[in-house]
């Protein structure tokens, strides 16, 4: 398949109705989702969220946000490059000039990337993955054996951390190291679970890529995180030396302890490997993988219950950064890891956030990483690290996290549901940029701060979980 890339949504001219098409057919005929875990929790409305126009709408968005992401070999995109990996990289999208691996495998689960692009692209992050030896850098940061890298350049270089585009021994100072992030380790999982179900296929599992096995790849990567081995969390040390970001959208802040939302991928992966193992025969290997699914589901609402257990909220981190995280609430109800009372209190919680006056989480459709009424302070969102209140992954709002807030209030009020999901559609529709990373709130209720239009996850994601195929219904 070809693809146009683009450099913004305002070239979507040049693609012409046929091309547009033929891609859409393509996709829709090798694409699969993701199945939600959790949707068991609460189940019976099946009025739609939105009416089939703004779904097409949204896909429509969400496939031309794709082609503007994707650098074509020997092209440039925000003054890097050229594209020298061979292969069609795709990038967060706007312009950033990097392939960024957990935004490519969030966003395969929307169905309209197919496998020959995909494909490439995963032996491309094994390749990138650090060999059986630790690295250490001149930096103070230390790239553990078959640690995946944070973004590959479009020279084919690793970089492990935020924050940089260097590849050398620089990369990984404060305050991103000195440890890689967690997350990419996962997501490296994700991507080949999506491209097995799109195919029907575990050969490429067995491809060899420099000397290792794609799935043996795939298990050392698992293995890479630290865990705490009594809860099966995914933990980041208690000072600068043992620093490791969990999740990249929570990058600029500082957690430490067990950290809810990189436990949640770790679960997700697990469930993920197993099923893996299971297609590829090789059953007699599944066993850790299903012993980690039940470790963390009855660990989890215990090791991250908000110490206000009346909240409902799941906290970011155990030690710092006990505080609200939105976006792990959200994910942990999707995933079916909240139970009984647990999740009752934490759907209670979502849609008395959403209802009452404030804009407390949400803000045309985007999401908030903390409750704005559970800042750590009136002048600091997060405990630690961070940006202003009210800025970036310390108040902002993002579409990426919309489809799961969705679907949770769906489960308790539909109504609340769809007036989010109109606004949601409503904001993609005013254009100006959108779809953006995220944006802020100004005083007198306009839309502030926005930043890095054309940005795939926040299309993608929300398309996911709206418009799911009929297998995973």
């Amino acid at each position: 398949m070809e693809w146009r890339c683009m450099r913004s949504i305002e070239n979507q001219s040049k693609i012409t109705r046929r091309e547009l098409a033929a891609f859409v057919g393509q996709a829709a005929a090798c694409c699969v989702y993701l199945p939600c875990k959790a949707d068991h929790i609460v189940r019976g409305h099946e009025m739609p969220l939105l009416p089939n126009a703004d779904i097409e709408y949204l896909r429509k968005v969400a496939q031309d946000t794709i082609h503007a992401a994707v650098v074509e070999p020997g092209s440039l995109r925000g003054g890097q490059g050229p594209n020298r990996c061979g292969i069609p990289l795709i990038t967060p999208g706007g312009n950033y000039p990097a392939f960024w691996i957990r935004d490519f495998a969030m966003s395969l689960d929307c169905g309209l990337i197919p496998c020959d692009i995909s494909l490439p692209m995963l032996r491309l992050i094994g390749r990138c993955q650090q060999g059986p030896t630790t690295r250490r850098l001149k930096s103070g940061g230390v790239i553990p054996a078959f640690a995946i890298p944070d973004h590959i350049n479009f020279d084919g270089s690793a970089v492990f951390y935020p924050g940089t585009y260097s590849a050398g021994d620089d990369q990984g100072a404060l305050p991103w190291g000195p440890q890689p992030p967690a997350d990419d380790d996962y997501y490296f999982i994700h991507a080949a679970y999506v491209i097995w179900r799109q195919s029907g296929s575990t050969e490429f599992l067995m491809e060899i890529v420099d000397g290792i096995a794609l799935l043996e790849r795939l298990k050392r990567a698992f293995e890479r995180p630290h865990i705490d081995v009594k809860t099966g969390a995914v933990t980041t040390g208690r000072d600068a030396q043992t620093r490791t970001v969990g999740f990249g959208f929570q990058d600029s802040v500082w957690l430490e302890g067990a950290m809810a939302f990189a436990t949640l991928l770790r679960l997700q992966a697990a469930s993920e490997l197993l099923q893996l193992c299971t297609a590829a025969q090789r059953e007699n290997e599944t066993a850790p993988y299903s012993a980690v699914e039940q470790q963390i589901q009855h660990s989890f609402g215990t090791v991250f219950a908000y110490p206000d257990a009346d909240a409902g909220w799941v906290m970011a981190a155990t030690r710092t950064g006990r505080q609200p995280d939105v976006w792990a609430t959200l994910l942990a109800l999707h995933l079916g890891v909240l139970h009984g009372s647990r999740a009752e209190a934490a759907l209670k919680a979502i849609h008395a956030a959403v209802d009452c006056p404030g804009n407390r989480i949400e803000y045309l459709g985007g999401v908030r990483h903390v409750p704005c009424d559970r800042y750590f302070s009136a002048d600091r969102c997060w405990e630690r690290g961070g940006t202003a209140p009210g800025t970036y992954q310390s108040g902002a709002f993002w579409h990426t996290a919309t489809g799961w807030l969705l679907k949770a209030l769906e489960r308790t009020n539909p109504a609340t549901a769809r007036g989010v999901a109109t606004r949601y559609i409503t904001a993609l529709r005013a254009g100006n940029g959108a779809p953006w990373e995220c944006y802020g709130l100004g005083t007198k209720g306009e839309l502030t701060g926005a930043q890095n239009p054309v940005y795939m996850t926040s299309v993608t994601v929300p398309l996911s979980i709206l418009s799911p195929p009929d297998w995973l219904r």
